[in-house]
Protein backbone atom coordinates (compact mmCIF):
# COMPACT_ATOMS: atom_id res chain seq x y z
CA UNK A 1 0.00 0.00 0.00
CA UNK A 2 1.53 3.45 -1.07
CA UNK A 3 1.13 6.36 0.94
CA UNK A 4 0.14 9.82 -0.87
CA UNK A 5 1.32 11.83 2.18
CA UNK A 6 3.95 11.68 4.31
CA UNK A 7 4.13 10.29 7.93
CA UNK A 8 5.18 13.30 9.58
CA UNK A 9 3.93 16.08 10.97
CA UNK A 10 5.29 19.74 10.22
CA UNK A 11 4.84 22.96 11.84
CA UNK A 12 6.28 26.11 11.61
CA UNK A 13 8.63 27.46 13.98
CA UNK A 14 10.10 31.33 14.25
CA UNK A 15 13.70 31.95 13.61
CA UNK A 16 16.10 34.54 12.71
CA UNK A 17 18.62 32.73 10.28
CA UNK A 18 22.07 35.05 10.28
CA UNK A 19 24.31 35.20 6.95
CA UNK A 20 26.96 36.89 6.17
CA UNK A 21 25.03 40.01 4.79
CA UNK A 22 21.73 39.59 6.19
CA UNK A 23 19.16 38.84 9.24
CA UNK A 24 16.39 36.84 8.11
CA UNK A 25 13.20 36.67 10.64
CA UNK A 26 10.44 34.13 9.71
CA UNK A 27 9.49 30.82 10.28
CA UNK A 28 10.90 27.08 8.55
CA UNK A 29 8.90 24.41 8.50
CA UNK A 30 10.04 21.10 10.83
CA UNK A 31 9.05 17.84 11.74
CA UNK A 32 9.20 16.38 15.19
CA UNK A 33 12.86 16.36 14.96
CA UNK A 34 12.63 20.03 15.63
CA UNK A 35 15.38 22.63 13.21
CA UNK A 36 18.32 20.81 14.34
CA UNK A 37 17.01 17.49 12.94
CA UNK A 38 16.14 19.58 9.81
CA UNK A 39 19.71 21.32 9.69
CA UNK A 40 21.44 18.52 10.11
CA UNK A 41 19.64 16.32 7.74
CA UNK A 42 22.36 15.51 5.21
CA UNK A 43 20.09 14.58 2.55
CA UNK A 44 18.90 18.19 2.06
CA UNK A 45 21.56 20.90 1.65
CA UNK A 46 18.58 23.67 1.19
CA UNK A 47 16.41 25.70 3.93
CA UNK A 48 13.46 27.39 3.17
CA UNK A 49 12.08 30.33 5.30
CA UNK A 50 8.31 31.07 4.93
CA UNK A 51 6.50 34.56 5.47
CA UNK A 52 10.38 35.79 5.51
CA UNK A 53 11.79 39.84 6.49
CA UNK A 54 15.01 40.66 5.29
CA UNK A 55 17.14 43.03 6.84
CA UNK A 56 20.90 43.77 6.05
CA UNK A 57 23.29 43.39 9.11
CA UNK A 58 24.38 46.53 9.21
CA UNK A 59 21.18 48.06 9.25
CA UNK A 60 19.21 45.25 11.43
CA UNK A 61 15.92 47.46 11.69
CA UNK A 62 15.07 48.23 8.67
CA UNK A 63 13.11 46.04 6.77
CA UNK A 64 14.93 45.58 3.27
CA UNK A 65 12.24 43.63 1.81
CA UNK A 66 9.66 41.26 2.42
CA UNK A 67 8.88 37.16 0.47
CA UNK A 68 6.05 34.90 1.12
CA UNK A 69 9.28 32.06 0.50
CA UNK A 70 12.74 32.72 0.06
CA UNK A 71 15.22 29.33 -0.37
CA UNK A 72 19.11 29.42 0.93
CA UNK A 73 22.05 27.05 0.78
CA UNK A 74 22.39 25.82 4.65
CA UNK A 75 26.35 25.81 4.40
CA UNK A 76 25.74 29.81 3.97
CA UNK A 77 24.19 29.77 7.08
CA UNK A 78 26.31 31.07 10.33
CA UNK A 79 23.57 30.93 12.75
CA UNK A 80 19.79 30.27 13.35
CA UNK A 81 18.77 31.43 16.65
CA UNK A 82 15.37 30.19 18.30
CA UNK A 83 13.26 31.81 20.99
CA UNK A 84 12.87 28.62 22.89
CA UNK A 85 14.77 25.61 23.37
CA UNK A 86 12.17 23.01 22.80
CA UNK A 87 12.14 24.51 18.87
CA UNK A 88 15.72 22.50 18.46
CA UNK A 89 14.28 19.04 18.79
CA UNK A 90 13.50 15.62 20.94
CA UNK A 91 16.13 16.13 23.82
CA UNK A 92 17.61 12.96 23.28
CA UNK A 93 18.63 14.40 20.05
CA UNK A 94 19.99 17.66 21.25
CA UNK A 95 22.18 16.11 24.05
CA UNK A 96 23.08 13.23 21.73
CA UNK A 97 21.13 10.86 24.04
CA UNK A 98 22.70 11.28 27.44
CA UNK A 99 21.68 12.78 30.41
CA UNK A 100 24.32 13.67 32.51
CA UNK A 101 25.91 16.67 30.88
CA UNK A 102 28.29 19.54 31.78
CA UNK A 103 27.90 22.86 31.09
CA UNK A 104 30.46 25.28 29.36
CA UNK A 105 29.92 28.85 28.56
CA UNK A 106 31.91 29.90 25.90
CA UNK A 107 32.68 32.69 22.79
CA UNK A 108 32.92 31.55 19.12
CA UNK A 109 33.89 33.70 16.82
CA UNK A 110 32.80 33.17 12.97
CA UNK A 111 34.11 35.79 10.35
CA UNK A 112 31.06 38.04 11.05
CA UNK A 113 29.60 37.11 14.69
CA UNK A 114 30.90 36.52 18.23
CA UNK A 115 28.86 34.16 19.95
CA UNK A 116 28.31 33.73 24.05
CA UNK A 117 26.61 31.23 25.47
CA UNK A 118 26.76 27.58 26.49
CA UNK A 119 27.40 24.74 25.27
CA UNK A 120 26.20 21.35 26.67
CA UNK A 121 28.02 18.01 26.40
CA UNK A 122 28.07 14.62 27.80
CA UNK A 123 31.59 15.09 29.46
CA UNK A 124 35.03 16.93 28.97
CA UNK A 125 35.10 19.51 26.22
CA UNK A 126 36.83 18.13 23.37
CA UNK A 127 37.45 21.03 20.45
CA UNK A 128 38.76 18.90 17.67
CA UNK A 129 35.62 15.82 17.91
CA UNK A 130 33.28 18.85 18.25
CA UNK A 131 35.26 20.19 14.69
CA UNK A 132 36.13 17.47 12.70
CA UNK A 133 34.01 14.11 13.95
CA UNK A 134 30.21 13.18 13.79
CA UNK A 135 27.57 14.49 11.35
CA UNK A 136 26.14 17.03 13.38
CA UNK A 137 26.63 20.47 10.65
CA UNK A 138 25.18 22.67 13.15
CA UNK A 139 25.91 22.72 16.69
CA UNK A 140 23.30 24.01 19.78
CA UNK A 141 24.58 27.06 21.80
CA UNK A 142 22.22 27.80 24.97
CA UNK A 143 21.16 31.17 26.18
CA UNK A 144 23.16 32.83 23.60
CA UNK A 145 24.28 36.24 22.48
CA UNK A 146 25.27 37.11 18.88
CA UNK A 147 27.17 40.22 18.18
CA UNK A 148 28.02 41.59 14.92
CA UNK A 149 32.14 41.99 14.90
CA UNK A 150 32.31 44.87 12.98
CA UNK A 151 28.96 45.90 13.40
CA UNK A 152 28.54 46.21 17.69
CA UNK A 153 25.50 47.39 17.33
CA UNK A 154 23.86 44.59 15.64
CA UNK A 155 23.04 42.33 18.56
CA UNK A 156 20.40 39.41 18.85
CA UNK A 157 19.70 37.69 22.30
CA UNK A 158 18.51 33.86 21.78
CA UNK A 159 16.93 30.84 24.00
CA UNK A 160 18.92 28.62 21.90
CA UNK A 161 21.11 28.73 18.40
CA UNK A 162 22.51 26.70 15.92
CA UNK A 163 25.74 27.74 14.70
CA UNK A 164 27.11 26.47 11.21
CA UNK A 165 30.63 24.33 12.65
CA UNK A 166 32.08 25.32 9.37
CA UNK A 167 32.17 28.84 10.12
CA UNK A 168 33.74 28.46 13.57
CA UNK A 169 36.96 30.43 13.73
CA UNK A 170 37.51 29.56 17.01
CA UNK A 171 36.14 28.93 20.06
CA UNK A 172 37.29 30.02 23.86
CA UNK A 173 35.76 28.65 27.03
CA UNK A 174 35.14 31.95 29.21
CA UNK A 175 36.51 29.85 32.45
CA UNK A 176 39.88 30.09 31.04
CA UNK A 177 39.95 33.89 30.54
CA UNK A 178 42.97 35.19 31.92
CA UNK A 179 42.94 37.14 34.78
CA UNK A 180 43.86 40.73 34.61
CA UNK A 181 46.69 42.06 36.39
CA UNK A 182 46.43 44.42 39.09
Amino acid sequence: MAMDTSPRTFRFLSADVLTSGYRIVGKVMASSHGVMGMLNDSTHSALEINDARLARLHMPTKLVDHFELTRMMKKQIHAVCLARREDLGPQAMVRGGYTKIAEYPLRIATQMFEIEGTMELPGRFDFTSMMAEGSREFIPIFTATVTGILLPNFRVESAALLVNRSKIDLVALLNQRVKPEN
